[in-house]
């Protein structure tokens, strides 16, 4: 591996999916195809509900990244796509879990499966899509794969448990909150990268580059996921706006709105936090405040330092293409506005 840095650098033009796109096409549609038939049971309230949000306009950049990391490693076989559509099952089957534990009433812009189908039914159709994912996994018959793949489950629960019991927790650090991050999202992006290597029995090396690309690429993703929900100037979304807020997390823009705020202003988010002011004027005020002290922009310039360390990862692969649809694929999500 070659050790070339691909910068950050400011674009004349967004960036966009479009090269990620085109470099995984042929691969998705197969991907797709696994989805598809493996969503279907006997129970015909199984299909409904996981077709409710899979098939609900996400743009399934997990499973891409195992497309793309495979084109990148030069990869001619087929066995990545049953282990993508294993690695959109368990994001799946979390997301189903969340807009249970959350309350959600939005899912990717429409009524969340919770809404639609009530909770027991949607746990369990989780919980079936999981299994869906391990089925997966053991047909491959990659030791390794597994390891990677049911760690990563493993770890992904262990960051919504973490959450959850820091939820409401004005005292949250940044150092926890990443901690949280990087296992409840991060640890998914990088098992689906890292699995890639594995299947193209490329280096260790090779393999902790993809884990490095896909886990600073997850950290870069939340960051600017929960710096959305508090963009007074992102407009679409796919989830109610102040979600974070009137659930009581700290995510990275309260915890810098806290730190630097003055003595009444820690009291509005202490009270805030703790459930007292959660009415739309007290969203409002949050958004102002976060303003006020570039909260927004300041957790926009951390994901932009971890998308900067997922870019240099890949930089040693010799797939120009292949590199600079994926670097340009996490320019893209740092620039997403919703």
């Amino acid at each position: 591996m070659s050790a070339d840095v691909v910068p950050l650098r400011p674009r004349r033009q967004q960036p966009s999916l479009a090269p990620m796109l085109a470099l995984t096409a042929p691969g998705m549609n197969s991907v797709n195809s696994v989805i598809l038939d493996r969503m279907q049971s006997e129970i015909p309230l199984i299909p409904a509900l996981a077709g409710h949000l899979i098939s609900g306009g996400g743009k399934r950049m997990r499973p891409m990244l195992t497309v793309a990391a495979a084109e990148l490693c030069g990869y001619q076989g087929t066995r990545h796509h049953k282990l993508a559509a294993a690695v959109e099952f368990i994001h799946t089957a979390t997301l189903l879990h969340d807009d249970v534990v959350d309350g959600s009433d939005l899912r990717r812009g429409k009524a969340a499966a919770n809404i639609v189908y009530g909770n027991p039914a949607t746990v369990l159709v989780g919980d079936f899509l999981f299994t869906r994912a391990f089925e997966l996994m053991v047909e491959d018959g990659s030791l390794k794969v597994l390891k990677i793949l049911s760690k990563a489950s493993s770890v992904i629960a262990e960051g919504e448990v973490d959450q959850l019991t820091a939820q409401r927790k004005i005292e949250t650090s940044e150092e926890h909150y990443l901690q949280i991050i990087g296992s409840k999202t991060a640890a998914l992006f990088a098992a689906a990268t890292r699995i890639a290597a594995v299947v193209a029995e490329k280096s260790e090396a090779e393999e902790q580059a993809l884990d490095a690309y896909g886990r600073n690429l997850g950290i870069a993703f939340q960051l600017v996921d929960d710096a959305i929900d508090y963009d007074s100037e992102a407009t679409e979304s796919g989830k109610d706006k102040g979600d974070d807020f009137r659930e009581g997390k700290m995510t990275l823009p309260v915890i810098l709105a806290y730190a630097r705020g003055d003595a009444e202003e820690r009291k509005f988010w202490e009270d805030a936090i703790a459930g007292f002011r959660t009415e739309d004027e007290d969203l409002a005020y949050a958004v102002e405040l976060i303003n006020r002290h570039g909260c927004v922009e300041a957790t926009r310039e951390r994901a932009r330092l971890y998308a900067q360390r997922a870019i240099d990862a890949i930089a040693g692969f010799p797939s120009a293409e292949a590199r600079a649809a994926m670097a340009e694929a996490v320019e893209f999500v740092v620039a997403r506005r919703y």
